[in-house]
C-alpha cells in the first residue's frame, strides 16, 4: 500500500505518464495514448483519489488466507480463485500480448472449473437454491463460450442484440447467487459479503454506463480512472472469497479491517457522483439533430408527455437540409427547452426574433414555427391550431374525409353517357398555383424529358393544353388550388355536345405501354382524390383526348373523354 502511494507521489514530480501508471497500474508503453495531452486538474485529482482507494483495496487484497483445513475441494477453489485474483492485478498483461483467442480459452476455463467448485464447496442448504445457482452459472459461462466462438469466427450463440443483455445479466446474477450462497454457508464474514454486494453495485453503475449508454468508452479521462477503480472492488471480494475458505466458525473481522471496508465502499459510491456532477452552466446534450431518435418525427399525438421534450430538442437543433439549428450548439438542454416556452408566449414576430438573437441563433429572422413549438406548450399551440394536437393516425382519418368531403361535392357533367370506364374526383393542385393536370402513359420510359415541351405547348395556345407524345398537360383557366375532373374511355368517339362549355379542344395522345391514367394523390403531393381508371381500353395505340373546361358556381370543372383515334389534328371544337 505504501509503495502504490509513494508511486502515485513521485508520479506527480516525474511526469504524468508516470502518475498514470502509478494510479492505473499498467506498463508506460500503455500510458502514452492517455497522456499525449497534459491532464487537467480534475483528473490529476481523479488519478491521485483513485491511487489512495486502489492502495486500500489492494491491502485487503493481500491480506494472508485464514488458518485452518482444507479439503482437496477447497484448496482447489482457493488456487483457482487466487489464479483469477493473479490475473486481475498481473497477469492479464502477459496473456494479453497473445492471440485474444488464447485470453478468451483461458478466461473459459477458468471460471467453468470455479463455478463447479462453488457448487461443490458452498453449503447451500437448499437443492432448489443450488439448482438456480448452477443455472444462472451456465448462463454466465454461455457467454464466456460466446466470445471464444466470436474469437475463432465460429457461429455464435445467438443474435448479438438479443444475447448480449442477457448474457451480461447472466454474470450480475452469478454474483449475487454466490453472495447468497456465502451468507447461508456462514463461513464468509460480513465484510466478504459487503464487498460482493458492492461488486453488484459496480455492475449495475458499469453496465448502464458503458454499455447502453457509452458513458465510460467515450466519456471523459475522469470516468475511465473512476470506473477502473470500481471494479477491483470485484478483486476484493475474489481474494476474501479465497481466504476465508477454511471449515469451521470464522473470527469476527477485527475493527480496523470493517473501518477500512467502509471507506473503499464509501469511496465506490461517492467518486462516480462526484465524477458525473458538471457545473449548471455546462451543456446537457440529450438529443441533437443526429440522435437516433430524430431521425423519425413523429406526431405529437404519437407521443408521451415525457417523450415531447426530446422532440422539441431534436428539432431545434436540426440541420436538415443543410440550414443552420434553432439554436446554437453551446445551449443545453434546459436552456433550449426555456427559451422554446418563452417563444410560446410571443404576441408577434418581432418578438420572436428578438428571443432567438438574445440566444445566439444563427436564424433568428425564421422565428419559430407552431409544429415545432406545439411539443413544448400545446395548451397554448393547440388553441390556435388544435390539427397539430393529432396522432398520425388522426391525422390520416382527417385527411381521408376531407378529401371525401371534397370528392363528394363533384358531380359527373355527363350522368347519362356512361364511359366503358369513368371517375369523378377533386384534383388538388399546389397551394401556391400549379401548371395543371397530367393525362400520361406512366410507363412510358421515352417520356422523360416530355414534360417541359408539354409545359412550353401549354402557354404557346390559349387552350391551356399541351402535348408531347403520350403526355398531355391540361392547364386550369382561373388561379385555383383545386378543381374537378371526371375522365371517361369510350371504344367510339362520342358525340361532340359543347353547350355549357367554355372551352372545348381535342388533341391526340399515344399510349406505348397500354395505360393512360391520371396522377392518383399521394401522401403531401398533388393530384386526383380518388384512383383514376386506365383510359386506354384498347391497349397501345393511338387515342384522342377530349378536354371539356367551364367556370360555374360550383367551381372549375373539367371532363376529360377518350377514345381511339389515329388523327394527329389539334382541334379547337369551343373557344
Amino acid at each position: 500500500m505504501g509503495l502504490v502511494l509513494a508511486a502515485a507521489a513521485a508520479g506527480l514530480v516525474l511526469g504524468d505518464t508516470w502518475l498514470w501508471v502509478a494510479a492505473e497500474w499498467v506498463p508506460p508503453a500503455y500510458a502514452e495514448f492517455s497522456t499525449r495531452d497534459a491532464f487537467d486538474t480534475p483528473a490529476t485529482v481523479a488519478l491521485l483519489v483513485a491511487a489512495l482507494v486502489k492502495a486500500a483495496l489492494l491491502w485487503l487484497i493481500l491480506r494472508t488466507p485464514a488458518p485452518g483445513p482444507l479439503d482437496h475441494r477447497a484448496k482447489a477453489l482457493r488456487r483457482l480463485l487466487y489464479l483469477a485474483v493473479a490475473y486481475a492485478l498481473v497477469l492479464w498483461y502477459p496473456i494479453g500480448l497473445l492471440p485474444d483467442a488464447v485470453d478468451a480459452a483461458f478466461q473459459l476455463a477458468l471460471w467453468a472449473s470455479i463455478d463447479v467448485l462453488y457448487l461443490l464447496v458452498i453449503r447451500w442448504r437448499s437443492r432448489m437454491l443450488r439448482a438456480v445457482a448452477g443455472a444462472v452459472f451456465a448462463v454466465e459461462l454461455a457467454g464466456l463460450a460466446d466470445g471464444l466462438l466470436d474469437e475463432f469466427d465460429l457461429p455464435e450463440l445467438g443474435s448479438i442484440d438479443v444475447l448480449r443483455p442477457v448474457l451480461m445479466l447472466g454474470g450480475v446474477a452469478a454474483t449475487i447467487i454466490t453472495v447468497v450462497g456465502q451468507r447461508r454457508d456462514g463461513r464468509w464474514s460480513r465484510g466478504t459479503q459487503i464487498a460482493g454486494w458492492s461488486s453488484v453495485g459496480v455492475y449495475v453503475l458499469v453496465i448502464p454506463l458503458n454499455v447502453l449508454l457509452g458513458e465510460i468508452s467515450s466519456g471523459s479521462l475522469v470516468m475511465s480512472v473512476v470506473t477502473d477503480a470500481m471494479v477491483l472492488v470485484g478483486t476484493v471480494w475474489i481474494a476474501a472469497t479465497a481466504r476465508e475458505l477454511p471449515t469451521g466458525d470464522h473470527p469476527a473481522d477485527p475493527r480496523p479491517v470493517r473501518r477500512v471496508i467502509r471507506v473503499a465502499v464509501a469511496a465506490v459510491a461517492v467518486l462516480p457522483v462526484v465524477a458525473l456532477i458538471h457545473p449548471e452552466r455546462t451543456p446537457h446534450l440529450t438529443y441533437t439533430g443526429w440522435s437516433p431518435g430524430c431521425y423519425v418525427r413523429p406526431s405529437f399525438g404519437d407521443l408521451k408527455p415525457s417523450e415531447r421534450d426530446e422532440a422539441f430538442l431534436c428539432r431545434a437543433r436540426s440541420t436538415d437540409g443543410g440550414v443552420p439549428p434553432m439554436f446554437p450548439d453551446d445551449l443545453s438542454d434546459q436552456e433550449i427547452l426555456a427559451y422554446g416556452r418563452t417563444l410560446c408566449r410571443t404576441k408577434d414576430r418581432e418578438e420572436q426574433e428578438a428571443i432567438l438573437a438574445r440566444a445566439g441563433s444563427a436564424r433568428p429572422g425564421w422565428g419559430a414555427d407552431p409544429w415545432d413549438l406545439v411539443y413544448v406548450c400545446p395548451e397554448i399551440v393547440g388553441a390556435v391550431h388544435p390539427e397539430l394536437l393529432r396522432s398520425s393516425a388522426e391525422t390520416e382519418a382527417a385527411n381521408a374525409a376531407y378529401i371525401a368531403e371534397k370528392n363528394a361535392e363533384c358531380r359527373d357533367p355527363w350522368p347519362r353517357t356512361k364511359g366503358v370506364v369513368q371517375a369523378t374526383a377533386r384534383y388538388f393542385l399546389f397551394a401556391d398555383g400549379d401548371h395543371g393536370y397530367l393525362v400520361h402513359d406512366p410507363e412510358d420510359e421515352s417520356a422523360d424529358g416530355a414534360m417541359e415541351q408539354a409545359i412550353d405547348e401549354l402557354y404557346d395556345d390559349s387552350s391551356l393544353i399541351g402535348v408531347a407524345g403520350s403526355a398531355v398537360l391540361v392547364g386550369h383557366v382561373e388561379d385555383v388550388i383545386d378543381l374537378c375532373l371526371t375522365v371517361k374511355a369510350f371504344r367510339t368517339a362520342p358525340p361532340q355536345r359543347t353547350a355549357g362549355w367554355d372551352q372545348v379542344t381535342e388533341v391526340p395522345v399515344v399510349s406505348r405501354s397500354g395505360l393512360l391514367t391520371v396522377p392518383e394523390m399521394g401522401e403531401g403531393e398533388v393530384g386526383a382524390g380518388a384512383p383514376m381508371p386506365n383510359l386506354a381500353v384498347t391497349g397501345k395505340g393511338r387515342y384522342r383526348l377530349r378536354v371539356y373546361v367551364r367556370v360555374g358556381d360550383a367551381g372549375e370543372e373539367h371532363l376529360v373523354v377518350v377514345f381511339p383515334g389515329a388523327s394527329r389534328k389539334r382541334l379547337k371544337l369551343k373557344r
